[in-house]
């Protein structure tokens, strides 16, 4: 196991992500920051909070759950996936999409999230941030804002840790 980022890198990652944001939309503009389920969410609630002093428009927050999106669902498995619950309160149309999630691969999970996305509507515009871009993406996907641009062997994992779920903050890659 190798630490990619510490607890301390993390927070200072996730305010560099914020810092790529302001620079980029216009601070009166209404953003929708969605998160993909499960550590994406949590990313997407820590950016709301680091972009909240930066932004008069409104920021609206919501959840994305991708499990029937995914394009390996009728693969035979021995664990069956579990479907959550979409949890976006708001409509997408017309809306900035600020699509979060923890680690961009092979740009399926990315896929998965903008066609669930485009059948609760049709937003005007929508970006893509990660923590982590390991690079060998199999789709034309890359991130508009990144916390750590990365090349970690295909064989590796690369696991992000929250201190919601896993009860500590840290990138690793086993």
């Amino acid at each position: 196991m190798k630490i990619l980022i510490d607890k301390n890198q993390l927070n200072e990652k996730i305010k560099q992500i914020a810092g790529q944001i302001v620079s980029n939309i216009p601070a009166e503009t209404d953003i929708a920051i969605i998160g993909i389920r499960s550590r994406g969410e949590i990313l997407a609630q820590r950016l709301v909070k680091a972009l909240k002093t930066h932004f008069s428009g409104r920021i609206l927050n919501g959840t994305l759950d991708i499990t029937l999106y995914r394009d390996d669902l009728n693969e035979p498995k021995e664990v069956q996936p579990t479907v959550r619950s979409t949890e976006i309160d708001f409509d997408i149309t017309d809306k900035l999409i600020l699509l979060v999630d923890d680690v961009l691969h092979t740009g399926r999970s990315v896929r998965a999230a903008m066609d669930a996305l485009t059948d609760l509507g049709r937003p005007r515009l929508m970006r893509l941030a990660v923590l982590v871009d390991r690079g060998h993406h199999e789709y034309p996907i890359c991130a508009d804002y990144v916390g750590l641009k990365t090349d970690v062997d295909e064989s590796q994992v690369v696991q992000v840790n929250f201190i919601e779920i896993d009860k500590e903050d840290r990138v690793i890659v086993e």
